[in-house]
């Protein structure tokens, strides 16, 4: 693990990888296709920003490396602090965009420069279709939560842009088995990596 996200990780206290990170993180770094699944609370969020500091390093070029798709403002929020966390001795631009926040703003701090993209799935739909952002350079997509965006029926939005999105790392985290979630990840990632931790305990 790199040191700055060593450093960022010891100084709030999480020094030692669960159960569920250490059977994930080896086929994560490898840049294979990954689903998981397990309980709400497993670590799967944390696991995600840690990979996404741990393969991006630091700032480079201007369009985002790393694309996250997450369901709701509340998860988009929470996310964004685990960055602002675990990334603060490294140089990663990280922007966080949802239904609520000004589009035209939005575009504009994307043009700036980032590395790391969040967002929900509406609100990422919308940007791309208006041009709004660059997968060109996807290194990674993770779908969070996907059971969640699969509930609220907005799956179809994540299709529209798999198309779209070609050479890059999918990984998928789900809290529990959903039919459409399932069939979502069979599509985007047919060849993907499959870890169940659902009868794990959080």
């Amino acid at each position: 693990m790199n040191e700055k996200l060593s450093l960022s990780l010891a100084q709030h206290g999480l020094e030692m990888a669960n159960p569920m990170q250490k059977a994930v993180f080896g086929t994560l770094k490898s840049g294979a296709d990954t689903v998981i699944l397990a309980p709400k609370n497993a670590g799967k969020t944390t696991t995600m920003v840690m990979l996404v500091i741990q393969q991006l390093t630091a700032a480079f070029e201007d369009s985002p490396r790393a694309l996250i798709v997450v369901p709701d403002k509340e998860r988009l929020l929470h996310m964004e602090a685990l960055f602002n966390q675990y990334a603060k001795h490294t140089d990663l631009r990280v922007f966080a965009t949802h239904e609520k926040t000004d589009m035209d703003g939005d575009k504009y701090e994307i043009s700036c420069g980032i590395d790391v993209l969040i967002g929900t799935p509406k609100r990422l739909s919308d940007m791309f279709s208006s041009a709004g952002y660059n997968v060109n350079k996807l290194h990674m997509w993770i779908m969070d939560e996907l059971d969640e965006i699969a509930k609220n029926r907005q799956e179809h939005l994540l299709d529209r842009l798999s198309i779209s999105i070609s050479k890059v790392q999918r990984i998928m985290c789900l809290n529990e088995y959903h039919e459409r979630a399932v069939a979502m990840a069979d599509r985007v990632a047919p060849d993907a990596n499959w870890f169940d931790f659902e009868e794990e305990e959080d």
